[in-house]
């Protein structure tokens, strides 16, 4: 028997903002959860992201997606709430709604086209606006005369991710949870009289359950345990603008005013493996295309330029797993770490506690709609 430091309830491998998450949930189950971290220079999409609260367009063709996403947005309030409450930190959500701007008459036909879809597959429980030029003026003064139309979900909103980490890690730690940095594990061993045994670095640790939250990391540790979680990288580049006065109330898909007045830019799609550089070539067009939508953005400087690495599924909705062969490992992989982390710290560190789960047929979510790959070589 592992000595009581060395053995927790619920091992979690990440701590961004879905391990955090969730083992900020297990611990409002009053278990003992330890979470071990990789730490730099791994890739880190919880403090390089954009920081949207969105639900427009997820789940275009998933419908359990798109309800997730909705769900989770609105239960964000509460958690800020709770948060607060128990950290003082604000992690400055802002929910009153979120615009995506159209530079060209084909783009926005085709978004309309696409929620009016997604709405009839909702059974009518999806709102949104599409919005022409002239109605978005009335709601952004600052929009450019190059954007034709747009489109507005009410449920949409901006958050600080770096806040919402460190409210979560801290409220995790109040509540008694377990945080070890720099503890990369490449090894999860099943126990042959129940629970887990990782390893990495010459460490160990024993854990009657162990999630694998670890991001582009879940790749190789998910089929360790029988699992599947064939998730890619996706390059996303983004700008800081130095502050400037209070333009635009509202968070839009490639461009936020953040709480301290600067504008945050985005973002790119690129396929470029796990290379986390900037491009000039980048960098100009978000820069161009911020100038189109919002032209009081032209001679603004900008501060810095970053870029992060998305985790994206095959078929761009989440994996939450438990495995059949070995009972009490899980997987959760997602790109949509800020926007679903109310539900992570919910209902989906319920299902792992006591196994209840979030709704009826949660299994479209289960990594078996993808191959298991063996186990890396050596593992």
């Amino acid at each position: 028997m592992a000595e009581a430091a060395n053995r927790a309830d619920v091992a979690i491998i990440g701590g961004g903002a879905i391990g955090l998450a969730i083992g900020y949930g297990l611990k409002r189950h009053g278990l003992d959860v330890a979470i071990l971290d990789a730490g730099e220079p791994r890739p880190r999409a919880s403090r390089g992201n954009f920081g949207l609260v969105w639900v427009q367009g997820k789940g275009a063709k998933n419908p359990a997606y798109a309800r997730w996403s909705r769900a989770a947005a609105l239960a964000w309030p509460a958690l800020a709430d709770e948060l607060r409450d128990e950290t003082g930190i604000e992690v400055d959500l802002r929910q009153g709604g979120g615009f995506y701007l159209c530079l060209s008459e084909a783009d926005f036909a085709a978004r309309i086209a696409t929620f009016t879809r997604m709405r009839e597959d909702l059974d009518g429980d999806y709102p949104f606006e599409a919005l022409d030029r002239a109605a978005l003026a009335d709601r952004m003064p600052a929009v450019g005369p190059d954007v034709v139309g747009g489109t507005f979900h009410p449920d949409d909103g901006d958050i600080n991710p770096l806040k919402m980490c460190r409210a979560l890690q801290s409220a995790f730690l109040k509540r008694g949870g377990r945080l070890y940095p720099g503890r990369a594990v490449d090894g999860i061993v099943p126990l042959s009289g129940g629970g887990f045994r990782l390893s990495g670095g010459g460490r160990t640790i024993e854990a009657g359950k162990v999630v694998i939250a670890a991001g582009l990391g879940c790749r190789d540790l998910a089929p360790m345990v029988g699992l599947a979680a064939p998730v890619t990288p996706q390059r996303g580049q983004l700008l800081i603008s130095s502050r400037v006065l209070p333009f635009l109330d509202f968070p839009t898909a490639h461009i936020r005013q953040t709480a301290e007045g600067t504008v945050q830019i985005g973002d790119t799609k690129e396929d470029v493996g796990f290379d986390t550089g900037t491009t000039l070539t980048a960098i100009t067009a978000m820069a161009q295309r911020a100038i189109r939508m919002f032209p009081v953005l032209a001679g603004v400087s900008v501060v810095r330029a970053w870029s992060c690495l998305r985790i994206l599924t095959p078929d761009i909705a989440p994996i939450y797993s438990q495995s059949d062969s070995c009972p009490g490992a899980y997987v959760a992989a997602c790109h949509s770490g800020i926007t679903l982390g109310s539900l992570h710290a919910g209902v989906l560190a319920r299902w792992i506690a006591d196994g209840s789960e979030p709704f009826a047929n949660f299994e479209v979510f289960h990594g078996k709609r993808f191959p298991v790959p063996p186990p890396a070589a050596g593992a």
